[in-house]
């Protein structure tokens, strides 16, 4: 059963140096606070799953947190470059990052073979690209009823999965709606869970599409706003300017780093980052 918690509880208990850690969320929903806390405790050496590594990966790969990542497509969206990611693969700063790419088609697959407790997922796919050639997770596989050549890739089974959702109720049963992503699958393929939410309410929303039940998440903690800069479906907007400037921020590792120890290492919890963005603090010059 769902233990509600706080963020930071729910990370030192779960999260370990070494894991493998995906979080999730696309579009909206991204759990940036969660991702915050993991670079606050200063954990280190992750492999870091995400099917669309944007801002938040950007910020605990630079933050020196992750050793490999494994992914579907990275950049900063509807600005351009992750430009911590890039320098960690192309200069090794603040250490090396071993990648692991796939198609976005592949990265579901996989999760979706994980939750079902399935050792891999079976797709048409990768046919025409060079990406089996640089990634040892993608096998050819003869289907043994027709005998047609099918793409194999081994399931997704992280230690630790982080979504973030609108609700939860007072019994951890968690509520989401609006563009899913692969949230669900994510709690269902991971050994442990947390799901940080807007609101805790005594019953979940009528909107709720998707519900995950008590049993199938290990932590729930109250995050308002927990997925800032992206939005919360009918919560609050995507921040727009905020993805301007991290440009700005990410570009420059003396920047970025000051950005981290005010923002993340400097402060006791999210609310305290979000108190300096409204404030007009977001970057530092």
């Amino acid at each position: 059963m769902a233990q509600i918690t706080t963020l930071h509880d729910a990370v030192a208990d779960l999260v370990h140096d070494g894991d493998t850690v995906a979080l999730e969320g696309f579009t909206h929903l991204i759990p940036f606070a969660a991702g915050h806390e993991i670079i606050r405790q200063g954990r280190r050496d992750l492999t870091l799953v995400r099917m669309t590594p944007d801002v938040v990966y950007d910020q605990m790969i630079g933050a020196g947190c992750a050793s490999k990542l494994i992914f579907s497509w990275g950049g900063n969206p509807g600005v351009g470059s992750l430009h911590r990611f890039r320098d960690a693969v192309e200069h090794g700063w603040p250490h090396p990052l071993e990648i692991e790419e796939h198609s976005h088609a592949g990265m579901a697959g996989r999760y979706v073979a994980g939750a079902s407790g399935l050792p891999f997922s079976v797709l048409r796919g990768y046919v025409g690209t060079d990406l089996a050639k640089h990634t040892s997770t993608i096998a050819t596989i003869t289907c043994p009823f027709t005998g047609e050549q099918l793409t194999a890739l081994p399931a997704l089974r992280p230690d630790v999965g982080i979504v973030h959702a609108q609700q939860a109720d007072q019994h951890g049963n968690v509520g989401i709606w609006g563009i899913q992503g692969v949230q669900k699958e994510t709690v269902l393929a991971s050994r442990a869970s947390i799901v940080t939410v807007e609101e805790i309410v005594d019953e979940l929303d009528p909107r709720v599409t998707v519900m995950l039940p008590s049993w199938v998440v290990t932590a729930v903690a109250h995050v308002p706003s927990g997925a800032h800069p992206s939005y919360a479906h009918g919560y609050y907007e995507r921040d727009n300017a905020f993805y301007r400037e991290w440009d700005e921020i990410s570009r420059d590792r003396d920047s970025f780093t000051r950005w981290v120890d005010d923002h993340i290492r400097g402060t006791s919890d999210f609310s305290d980052h979000l108190s300096m963005v409204r404030s007009g603090m977001a970057v530092v010059s």
